[in-house]
């Protein structure tokens, strides 16, 4: 089934000539939540994957996120069949650093492995060139030209397009830069952190980001839905949510502080006559420094709100007042 899309607004990735639209499918949910092994074989199945991806193009979103470790490779898998079924083109973005097959001693950016693992992706996304590759983690076993050497091999080969990093601090991509720029290899065109209105830690890569001219694409706008209101004082979390499947990332939101900020919040998207998850996606596109940000939705109506908030600009004024919510 060929499937027409109609793009949504686009944003170019740093220095790459790629146009991302403003939204990007997260696929981390596909087969199992992420990366971690003890929860493959749950998350979304292939049907409800197929769901998804079919919303998400329809919708006009033309990328997808996903990484070579999310579901063991399921993840990967599901968008190589969907790909194929429906001959969409969408653009694709990978990463490399954690095992498969769940082997805790395979995992890193050595120059074998990363060789090694982009043919494993390519063959399970049925493609013969990767749009974007990042690297998922530092790794500090690894010097980063042994690294940035291997993705530069990639780039000429032309199994990538571009290269980017995900989860680096400053000074992981002020060396990651600078490496590339004296030994004249493919430098990161953008990075890919958690950036949310309950996770600013990113502020200072972004920074950086903006001198250098790279892109930035956010992930986990919602603070693993946090900041859509289902998350309630003195309420049990709903069945099937990321607090009941895998909570270890946002333990540290359990606090009255938190809550108090988020009622406060909710009033604000109240005031607006939108949901608070449009609110809180609406502040992260507002900022000039993202390119596009990474949803995760769990079903075809949770990308309703990641839509919605392209319809609500806000002023910096605006931002600001939200962010001090949370301060």
């Amino acid at each position: 089934m060929d499937v027409y899309i109609q793009p949504v607004e686009t944003s170019r990735l740093g220095r790459t000539g790629i146009e991302l639209t403003r939204i990007g499918l997260g696929c981390g949910n596909f087969g199992g939540i992420g990366s971690d092994p003890a929860t493959w074989g749950q998350g979304e199945s292939e049907e409800e994957a197929f769901a998804l991806l079919d919303a998400a193009v329809a919708a006009g979103i033309g990328f997808l996120d996903t990484a070579a470790s999310y579901g063991g490779g399921r993840s990967e898998a599901f968008i190589g069949r969907w790909r194929e079924e429906r001959s969409s083109p969408v653009l694709l973005s990978s990463k490399v650093f954690s095992s498969v097959t769940g082997d805790p001693d395979d995992y890193g950016l050595a120059r074998e492995r990363i060789l090694r693992e982009i043919d494993g992706t390519l063959e399970r996304l049925r493609t013969e060139r990767l749009d974007m590759y990042l690297t998922h983690a530092p790794d500090p076993e690894t010097p980063i030209e042994e690294t940035l050497r291997a993705l530069d091999e990639l780039v000429r080969a032309g199994k990538v397009r571009a290269i980017g990093g995900s989860n680096l601090d400053a000074e992981q991509l002020e060396e990651a830069l600078e490496t590339s720029e004296r030994l004249g290899l493919a430098r990161y065109e953008w990075v890919q952190n958690e950036y949310s209105l309950l996770e600013r830690g990113a502020e200072d890569v972004m920074a950086v980001c903006d001198r250098a001219g790279l892109g930035f694409t956010p992930f986990s706008p919602l603070a693993g839905g946090w900041l859509t209101g289902k998350y309630r004082r003195g309420e049990s979390y709903p069945a099937g949510s990321r607090m009941t499947l895998r909570p270890g990332p946002y333990t540290v939101l359990e606090n009255e502080k938190t809550f108090d900020a988020l009622e406060a919040f909710e009033a604000a998207a109240d005031q607006r006559g939108v949901a608070p998850a449009t609110l809180a996606i609406a502040w992260i596109l507002g900022n000039p420094q993202v390119t596009a940000v990474i949803a995760g939705p769990r079903r075809p109506e949770q990308l309703e709100p990641y839509l919605a908030a392209l319809e609500l600009p806000l002023s910096e004024q605006e931002r600001d007042e939200l962010a001090s919510l949370f301060l």
